[in-house]
């Protein structure tokens, strides 16, 4: 189990970051002509974000093998214990 993030800011400022980079996502798409009914369900939500940049930080910070369904569980879930808040979008993507 991980023992500490790497990034340990408060779940708001790690969801206004999240927010971000999906407005980055959704202007890009938007650029390419792409209709938003087409696409704004692919993308994914704001909390699922932090989730992903929290995973992220791991890899690296400490390594990791993203592709390895047993580290992969094993970081979601510390982050759901991490960041209470997170743990039904956590639960949810691990049922993916």
């Amino acid at each position: 189990m991980i023992d500490r993030f790497p990034r340990r800011a408060s779940l708001e400022v790690l969801r206004a970051e999240a927010g971000d980079e999906r407005s980055v996502l959704v202007h890009e798409r938007l650029r390419n002509g792409q209709d938003p009914w087409d696409f704004m369900s692919e993308l994914p939500s704001v909390d699922e974000l932090v989730v992903l940049l929290l995973r992220a930080d791991v890899v690296v910070d400490r390594g990791g093998d993203v592709r390895d369904p047993h580290w992969n569980d094993q970081v979601l879930r510390s982050i759901a214990l991490e960041y209470p808040e997170l743990s039904t979008t956590v639960w949810r993507m691990l049922a993916a």
